[in-house]
């Protein structure tokens, strides 16, 4: 499953360069699909969607840092845990319930963040 910042977070921005998807904004920051990936154009996501991998999409947060669940993988493919939760000092960083995924759909997810 995605990794959610919770409102415990303090906006260290600790998490943000741990990330190996580009996954995690700043409050109040758009985001696109093809920010740090391979995407590019439009694309079917791995569950079935077509977007605009460029298109800049509305924050999912205006208060405190974001995770995009299409982007995040948990690090599989890349790390053992994933990274922003190991270097997140509150532990804001925890399972998305919403968002529940097996260790094949991260992977497959991550091959097509990466173009691989």
């Amino acid at each position: 499953m995605a990794i959610i910042i919770t409102d415990e977070c303090i906006n260290c921005d600790a998490c943000i360069s741990e990330c190996p998807n580009n996954a995690i904004y700043e409050p109040d920051q758009e985001w696109s699909y093809s920010d740090e990936t391979a995407l590019s154009g439009t694309v079917t996501t791995p569950g079935g969607a077509e977007v605009d991998a460029d298109a800049e999409n509305e924050p999912i947060s205006d208060e405190f840092y974001y995770i995009v669940p299409d982007k995040c993988t948990e690090c599989k493919g890349f790390h053992d845990e994933p990274q922003c939760a190991s270097v997140c000092p509150v532990d804001c960083c925890v399972p998305d319930d919403n968002h529940v995924e097996t260790e094949d759909q991260l992977l497959q997810k991550k091959a097509w963040l990466h173009g691989e």
